[in-house]
């Protein structure tokens, strides 16, 4: 019973738990392998795995930008008093909704681009990455926005503040508070989806890896690589994104009282 209540406790001691116990499994199915895995023939790409990674890192933060700078607009247009534009992002979020990524990257750039006189893939991916997540960071700012109480409204409107003022000195500071974590794990979102940036042929993690396997014949351990260089990303990732939304309910609380 002591040892139960202890578990029940302790977290430091049910985090090393879980840990071991992750660890223990992962021994086990390498144990379990009846061929030896060959990562030294990798050590020879290590340059230009660094480089795809960083590709990928740098498209992706490009894409987190463009996708909040869009999800805003979006955001500011569903609200807007024309029931047009209101009903145009409606129909857009929809359509991004209903719309693999894949397929999204594939039609932006050999359909709508191309319409548009741009064959730049690489750029037309990362517009297809940008708009695929506006919706997405369109609803955080809608969330962010609502958490405002009504009499900061109110006071606003007493005030006589103008559009502008609303939003740089009372909305968006609050809501950039609330934005934190949910763009912290949009942003691991865009990570792993820029991996369907290869079939555009860019030089990004897994295009690069994809293109190593076959000239060293270590397919596993390729992709093995891949899923570690991915976890070394973004599980930094998502322990920020809890940490800020734990400072965060701080802050609400003191705010609170």
């Amino acid at each position: 019973m002591e040892l139960i209540s202890t578990l029940k406790n302790n977290k430091f001691l049910n985090i090393t738990l879980a840990i071991i116990t992750i660890i223990l499994f992962v021994l086990f199915i390498l144990f379990r392998q009846t061929s030896t895995f060959r990562f030294d023939v990798y050590l020879t790409y290590k340059n230009s795995i660094s480089k795809s990674l960083l590709n990928t890192i740098i498209v992706s933060l490009i894409a987190l930008i463009g996708s909040l700078v869009l999800g805003f607009i979006f955001y500011l247009l569903s609200v807007s008093k024309i029931k047009y534009l209101n009903y145009l992002v409606s129909l857009l979020r929809e359509i991004v909704y209903g719309t693999p990524l894949l397929v999204m990257i594939v039609v932006m750039a050999f359909l709508i681009g191309p319409a548009f006189g741009s064959l730049n893939r690489v750029f037309l991916g990362t517009i297809a990455l940008i708009l695929y997540m506006s919706p997405y960071m369109m609803n955080v700012f809608k969330a962010g926005i609502s958490s405002i109480p009504e009499e900061q409204y109110l006071a606003m409107d007493l005030y006589n503040f103008t559009t502008f003022q609303k939003y740089r000195y009372i909305i968006i500071p609050q809501v950039i508070r609330v934005l934190m974590p949910p763009m912290m794990n949009n942003f691991s979102m865009i990570i792993k989806g820029s991996a369907l940036l290869n079939v555009l042929a860019f030089n990004e993690l897994f295009y690069q890896i994809s293109i190593i396997q076959p000239q060293t014949f270590a397919y596993i351990e390729g992709y093995l690589i891949m899923w570690i260089l991915y976890l070394i990303v973004t599980i930094p990732l998502s322990v920020l994104s809890k940490q800020i939304e734990k400072r965060f309910s701080i802050w609400k609380l003191k705010l609170k009282i």
